[in-house]
C-alpha cells in the first residue's frame, strides 16, 4: 500500500447556467481551484494508494454573482466499491442550499491547518471530511470519528463568522445540525447499523445473496427507532435519500415477511414514498 496519494477521487463540477452576462472564466477558474484544493490536500494521515481513493461528487450551483460574492448551493456525493462486485454503492447524499463566498479568478484556495481562511475552503473542507468519515463509517463501527471531529472542528471555528449554514440551531439541517447528529451518542446506533449495512450486509451478499439482505432487513427497526426518538432528524434524511433506491432494489428480493416489514418500516419514516416503498411488495419474482 501506497503511503503517498490523497484520499478523495472527487469529480468537481461549477454550473453557471442560472448567471446570465458574466465572463465565464471565472466559473472556469472556481471549477479548476475547488477541484485542486479537494483532490491535492492530505486530509487525513492514513495510507491512501490511487486505486484506494474515495470516488465522489461535488457540484457547486452559483445562482447568482455579484462583483465576486458568489450565491450558491453545493451537491455532495460519495460511493464505495462493494467487495468482489462491479458495483459502487452510494453512501453519501446531500444538498446545501446555503453557499454563500466570495472569490476571484486569480484565487488560490489554501488550507491553512487551525484557521478559517475563507467560507469556501471552510465548505469544502467539512464536505472532504464529511465523506471520509462516512466512508470509514461503512468500514468499520464508528471508524468515521476522527474525521467527523474534524468537521466538527471548523464548525466550531465557524461560529464566530457571519457564513450562513454554520451557526447552532440556525437550521435543522445545516452543517451544525449533520455534524451533531453524528457525533451525538443518541445517533451510535444508527452509525452502527450504517456498518452492518455495508460491510456484513452488502460486503457479502456476492457470496450470499440472502444473508447480506437479511442483515440489511434485519436492522432497519434501527432506522425507525432512530427517526422516532429524533424526528426528522438531518442523517436520518441524508441516509434515506442515498439508499432509498438501493433499498428497494435489494429488498425486492426479500422474503414475504422481510418486504412487509421493509415496507411498513420505510413507509412510517417517510411517508412521502410510499409509493416507491410498495415497489418491493409489486415485484414479482
Amino acid at each position: 500500500m501506497s503511503l503517498a496519494g490523497q484520499e478523495l477521487n472527487c469529480n468537481v463540477q461549477v454550473n453557471s447556467e442560472q448567471v446570465q452576462g458574466t465572463n465565464k472564466q471565472v466559473f472556469d477558474a472556481l471549477q479548476s481551484a475547488a477541484a485542486d484544493y479537494v483532490n491535492n490536500t492530505r486530509w487525513t494521515s492514513l495510507p491512501f494508494s490511487t486505486s484506494e481513493r474515495i470516488e465522489c461528487n461535488m457540484s457547486i450551483v452559483v445562482k447568482a454573482l455579484d462583483g465576486d460574492n458568489f450565491t450558491a448551493e453545493i451537491v455532495v456525493q460519495s460511493r464505495r466499491p462493494v467487495y468482489n462486485t462491479n458495483y459502487s454503492s452510494p453512501i453519501l447524499n446531500t444538498r446545501d442550499q446555503n453557499f454563500n463566498f466570495n472569490f476571484n479568478q486569480f484565487d488560490r484556495l489554501e488550507n491553512v491547518a487551525g484557521t478559517l481562511t475563507s467560507n469556501i475552503t471552510a465548505v469544502l473542507s467539512f464536505y472532504a471530511y464529511l465523506i471520509i468519515g462516512y466512508d470509514m463509517d461503512s468500514f468499520s463501527s464508528l471508524g468515521g470519528t476522527p474525521y467527523f471531529q474534524q468537521a466538527e472542528n471548523i464548525v466550531n471555528m465557524a461560529q464566530s463568522t457571519d457564513w450562513k449554514g454554520w451557526r447552532a440551531f440556525e437550521d435543522s439541517k445545516n452543517r451544525y445540525a449533520i455534524i451533531s447528529n453524528l457525533l451525538d451518542e443518541r445517533f451510535s446506533s444508527f452509525r452502527n447499523y450504517f456498518y452492518e449495512y455495508h460491510r456484513l450486509g452488502l460486503d457479502v451478499m456476492s457470496e450470499n445473496i440472502a444473508n447480506g439482505r437479511a442483515k440489511i432487513a434485519s436492522g432497519l427497526p434501527i432506522i425507525r427507532s432512530t427517526n422516532r426518538s429524533s424526528p426528522q432528524a438531518v442523517v436520518v434524511n441524508i441516509f434515506m435519500d442515498t439508499k432509498t433506491d438501493e433499498l428497494i432494489n435489494i429488498l425486492k428480493g426479500g422474503t414475504d415477511k422481510e418486504k412487509l416489514d421493509a415496507v411498513e418500516i420505510l413507509t412510517d419514516v417517510n411517508p412521502s414514498l410510499s409509493n416507491r416503498y410498495n415497489e418491493i411488495l409489486n415485484d414479482k419474482k
